[in-house]
């Protein structure tokens, strides 16, 4: 649905400013306050009406995928609103745009704002096509998606997700899979609430789809047995209801900020996992804005390729990056990386690499202090690389993602060997001309420390 994203600004100012060509699930990360929670809103009101965004900050401007000429046809076929005791003259026909607004409009007009979404008629083809298929998923609504839904009228098609879960057996199962993997229980829906479809936990999976779509006295006491999701925690709800919606739900564009929210570590990626799985082969659109380092490892340890933009902004100057996947890739897979929390560096504004625990602990405490004298570094994180070698292996990756570094050396730096010293003055990005200087100033001190000591 979405072509290309274009952003307001880029690397830095005198950088061109960033375009994005969406894939299936696009991540925002950086420090607090940098427009991930913004970007989010911005998207979500261009999509459901193109032609605003005079005021915005983050976004400027979405390129949209227009429809087929059968395609469009189609659609206006599912959605115009027949009625022949009201005549209408110039080709006017009367279509749905959302579930409780109806407008009308000449047939040929629609056609084009479906099939030139960019064009004049772009404010349309939000009203009636790309507006009503784009949700928000925030702290609320995420949990009242497995809020009991009206069964529906068998004899026409699917409106909500369970009424689509409920008919399709093959994705039911697929989804209750999910479920599954996530929270140990399997998901099915109950209908033997007469005209109402509830969704549960069930501890064993049914029997067979008969009995999970049943009103018979098997189907009772299986259904009875089950724990109904009114009862499970808020992060069981929101995990659920998600997965739910992504693989039945209509929108096109799905929005959700924070999706950690009420979910331990363990369940974030699990969330991430599945919800990369899910999206992929679909012509959907996730646009996610979290702090969840578990969240976005789900994400990218399910192969699934992904976009990941760093949003920053300090001192009134804001960026945003796209990080190149392969070297988010390299970070995850490299155990130290892993072991040491490097993932997490994303959402700081900069980061000090220090050669123990005990150092990371020390600077990590003088900085606090100096913050309350104003004269800390804000927003920083403290990692600890094991030992001196390792610092580069940390350093070298987070600079290349465009992420501010440091490394603190122990004064016996001044001992390394050349390659060795050559080594970590590479990974700070000191130019080999000024290395030479300092080499030579790291020999003279070598040899001044003993005769110090001495005296």
């Amino acid at each position: 649905m979405i072509n290309l994203i274009k952003f307001k600004f880029g690397l830095a100012t005198d950088q061109p400013t960033l375009e994005l060509e969406p894939t299936a699930i696009t991540v925002f990360v950086g420090p607090n306050n940098s427009g991930k929670s913004k970007a989010i809103t911005e998207i979500a009101e261009k999509c459901r009406n193109p032609t605003t965004g005079s005021n915005f900050v983050i976004i400027d401007d979405i390129k949209f995928n227009g429809l087929n000429k059968t395609k469009s046809e189609e659609f206006i076929n599912d959605i115009e609103i027949k009625n022949n005791q009201i005549p209408l003259f110039n080709n006017l026909i009367t279509v749905k745009a959302g579930k409780n607004n109806n407008i009308q409009r000449p047939k040929a007009s629609i056609l084009d704002a479906l099939e030139n979404p960019n064009s004049s008629h772009k404010e349309l083809f939000g009203q009636i096509y790309l507006g009503p298929k784009t949700m928000i998923l925030n702290g609320s609504n995420r949990i009242k998606l497995v809020d009991e839904q009206n069964g529906g009228d068998m004899q026409k098609p699917p409106e909500t997700s369970f009424q689509k879960l409920f008919r399709d057996d093959l994705l039911r199962k697929n989804f209750s899979n999910l479920v599954f993997k996530g929270l140990g229980n399997h998901a099915v829906i109950d209908p033997t609430h007469l005209g109402k479809l509830r969704l549960r936990l069930s501890a064993v999976a049914p029997p067979s789809p008969e009995v999970e779509r049943g009103l018979g006295e098997t189907s009772i006491a299986f259904h009875a047995a089950a724990q109904s999701i009114s009862n499970a925690s808020d992060g069981a709800k929101a995990f659920t209801g998600i997965l739910a919606e992504i693989l039945a739900g209509d929108p096109k564009i799905l929005l959700m900020d924070e999706p950690e929210a009420f979910l331990h570590p363990a369940l974030a990626f699990k969330l991430g996992y599945e919800i990369a799985q899910s999206m992929a082969g679909t012509d959907k659109h996730m646009f996610v804005s979290t702090h969840s380092s578990q969240f976005l490892m789900g994400c990218i340890q399910s192969g699934i390729p992904i976009n990941v933009v760093r949003l920053t902004y300090r001192h009134g100057i804001a960026t945003a990056r796209l990080l190149p996947n392969d070297k988010i890739v390299q970070i995850m897979r490299n155990p130290l990386l892993r072991s040491t929390g490097v993932i997490s560096a994303l959402f700081y504004e900069s980061v000090v690499v220090t050669e123990a625990d005990p150092d990371r602990a020390f600077y990590q405490e003088i900085n606090e202090r100096l913050l309350q004298k104003q004269r800390g570094i804000p927003n920083c994180i403290f990692l600890n690389a094991q030992n001196k070698q390792t610092i580069p292996t940390i350093v070298t990756p987070l600079r290349d993602l465009g992420i501010p570094v440091a490394g603190i050396y122990d004064i016996d730096f001044i001992k390394c060997q050349r390659v060795e010293a050559t080594r970590l003055m590479d990974a700070a990005g000191i130019p080999p001309i000024v290395q030479r200087g300092l080499t030579t100033t790291r020999s003279e001190l070598d040899k001044a420390l003993p005769k110090a000591n001495s005296s």
